[in-house]
C-alpha cells in the first residue's frame, strides 16, 4: 500500500473507496512488526486499534466522524492513557497502568484519532539521544548506526519510518524539535501553556509541553487545534482562545526574520548546517522577506541555566517515586529507609539519578541563591532579550542542533558534551516561546538537516503558516 503524508490524503483515499481505515491500520501494524529493530514502539495496541478502525469506518460512512478520523497516531511513553501502561521508559514504573487519560489523549479520541501504541523515549524524557531508555535505544531509520534524537526519539522515528501518520512527543528543552530534525520530519513545540500538561509524567513542570510530530504542516496545525486550550485540570493551561490553525495556513505579506549571529557563527556548528542556514537566509531574501542579523549575548549561558532549573524541578517531581506509593519496589528492602534507597537506586537509570542529584544540590541550603535563584534571573534576561528581538521581527531563524544525528554510543558517556547539544533549542524553552523544526536539506552524510523557527507567544498560527512557506521554498530548490 502507498504511504500517506497527510490526513487529507488518507481521508481522500477512504472517501474514494481506495482503502478502509481498517486496511490502513493493518498496514501500519505490519510495518511496525517488520521494523522492530528500530525499537520505536514499546507497546502496540493492535487489537484495540483494529476495533477502533471498524467503529470509525462506520462513522465515516454515516457522516458522523470527527475531524481526526483517519489519523493513526502513536503517543510517547510519558503520556497517560486510561487502562494502558505508561512507564516513562523507566524500570521504576514498569507494569504501571494509568487510571485516567491525559487531556491531550481525551481530546484526540473525541475527534476519532486512533492511538496505535506507545513510543520509546529517554527515561523520564531526560536525554537527547534516546539512549537512556530502559527499553534500549531507538535507531534512526535513515541510518541504523545513528541515534534518533531525544527524548521523543520513538515518536520521530515512528513518523519517519511510516509506522503511523503522526505522533505526540513532549518538549522540555528541544525533545520534539531535535529528534524531528534528526529524522527529517516536522516537530512543533507550542507556547508554554498552550496545551494542557494534565496526565503528562512530569520532568520539569515550568518547561514541559506536548507537541505533535508529523510529515505535514497541515497535520501539525490540526493536532494543535484539537489539543490546545483551557483545561480545568491544569492551572498553567492558558485561556487564550484557540485559533483555526489548520484553516489559515497561507502566510500573507512578507515576514521580518532575525537570525542570531552568535548561533550562525558558533564554533561547534557543522559547516554544512551553517551553509544550509545561509542558503535559507538567501532564499527567504530572494522571496522578498526581510532577514537581518540580531544579537543574543546569552548563548553561553542558556545550557547551564536550563540544566540548573530543570534538574531542580526534576528533583522535586521525581520524589514521588519512592517504592511506597506505586511503581517499582526493591525486593531487598527491609524497612522504610531501605525501601526508599534501594527502590530509587535500582529503579532509576544513571542519567535520571545524575539529574536528581544535580537538582537536589542546586536546591540545597547554601547553594540555592548561588545557583537556582541566579539561574531564574538569567532565565528572565534570556526571555526579555528574545522578546525584545521578536518585538522587531516576526520570527527567529536558527539551527536545531550543531550537528546531524551522531553515532550510537558516541556521546552518551560524557554528559557535558551531551548537554551542549541542546544549545540551540533551550532558548525557546527558557522563554516559553513556540518553536518548530522544519526539514530543509540533506547532509552529505545522508542524514536530514532541519531548521528551527521561533515565534511570538501564542502566535502559533503565523509560525505554522510561515513554516509552510519555508518548507515550500526548500521543496522548490
Amino acid at each position: 500500500m502507498q504511504s500517506y503524508d497527510s490526513l487529507a490524503a488518507v481521508q481522500a483515499a477512504i472517501h474514494s473507496g481506495a482503502i478502509t481505515l481498517g486496511h490502513l491500520v493493518n498496514t501500519y501494524l505490519e510495518r511496525i512488526q517488520a521494523t522492530t529493530n528500530l525499537n520505536a514502539f514499546v507497546e502496540v495496541f493492535g487489537d484495540e486499534a483494529i476495533e477502533y478502525a471498524r467503529i470509525i469506518d462506520k462513522k465515516i460512512k454515516d457522516g458522523k466522524a470527527g475531524k481526526l478520523a483517519g489519523m493513526v497516531i502513536g503517543i510517547k511513553d510519558n503520556i497517560c492513557y486510561k487502562d494502558h501502561q505508561v512507564t516513562a521508559s523507566s524500570k521504576i514504573l514498569q507494569g504501571f497502568t494509568s487510571i485516567y487519560s491525559s487531556t491531550v489523549v481525551e481530546r484526540l479520541l473525541a475527534e476519532d484519532a486512533i492511538i496505535i501504541g506507545r513510543l520509546n523515549c529517554d527515561e523520564f524524557a531526560m536525554g537527547g539521544s534516546n539512549e537512556t531508555s530502559v527499553y534500549g535505544p531507538v535507531l534512526n531509520a535513515a541510518d541504523h548506526t545513528k541515534i534518533s534524537g531525544g527524548s521523543s526519539g520513538g515518536s520521530a522515528v515512528a513518523v519517519q519510518a511510516d509506522l503511523c501518520l503522526a505522533a505526540l512527543g513532549t518538549d522540555t528543552g528541544g525533545s520534539v524539535r531535535q529528534p524531528a530534525s534528526f529524522c527529517g520530519v516536522i516537530g512543533l513545540k507550542p507556547t508554554y501553556g498552550r496545551v494542557s500538561r494534565h496526565g503528562i509524567i512530569a520532568y520539569a513542570s515550568s518547561f514541559d509541553q506536548v507537541g505533535p510530530i508529523t510529515k505535514s504542516i497541515e497535520d501539525a496545525a490540526l493536532l494543535l487545534e484539537v489539543m490546545a486550550g483551557k483545561d480545568d485540570y491544569d492551572s498553567t493551561a492558558s485561556s487564550v482562545p484557540v485559533a483555526n490553525y489548520s484553516g489559515n495556513l497561507e502566510f500573507k505579506g512578507k515576514a521580518r526574520i532575525a537570525y542570531l549571529s552568535e548561533a550562525l557563527n558558533s564554533e561547534g556548528l557543522d559547516p554544512e548546517i551553517k551553509a544550509s542556514m545561509q542558503q535559507n537566509i538567501d532564499k527567504l531574501r530572494a522571496e522578498g522577506h526581510v532577514v537581518e542579523e540580531a544579537h543574543f549575548p546569552y548563548l553561553d549561558y542558556v545550557v547551564p541555566t536550563y540544566y540548573i532549573l530543570t534538574t531542580a524541578e526534576a528533583s522535586s517531581n521525581l520524589a514521588r517515586y519512592d517504592g511506597v506509593h506505586y511503581g517499582y519496589r526493591s525486593d531487598k528492602a527491609v524497612d522504610l529507609e531501605t525501601t526508599y534507597k534501594k527502590s530509587r537506586s535500582e529503579g532509576f537509570g544513571l542519567e535520571v539519578k545524575r539529574r536528581i542529584m544535580l537538582g537536589t544540590f542546586v536546591l540545597s541550603a547554601g547553594y540555592y541563591d548561588a545557583y537556582y535563584a541566579k539561574a531564574q534571573k538569567v532565565r528572565r534576561l534570556i526571555q526579555d532579550n528574545l522578546n525584545q528581538i521578536l518585538s522587531q521581527y516576526d520570527f527567529i531563524l536558527l539551527p536545531n542542533a550543531p550537528t546531524t544525528a551522531w553515532t550510537l554510543g558516541e556521546k552518551i558517556k560524557d554528559p557535558v558534551v551531551m548537554y551542549l547539544e541542546d544549545i540551540f533549542t533551550v532558548q525557546a524553552s527558557l522563554a516559553g516561546l513556540p518553536a518548530i523544526s522544519v526539514p530543509v536539506a540533506e547532509h552529505s552524510n545522508g542524514l536530514p538537516i532541519g531548521m528551527q523557527l521561533i515565534g511570538k507567544k501564542f502566535d502559533e498560527g503565523n509560525l505554522l503558516s510561515f513554516s509552510k512557506t519555508l518548507l515550500n521554498i526548500n521543496k522548490k530548490a
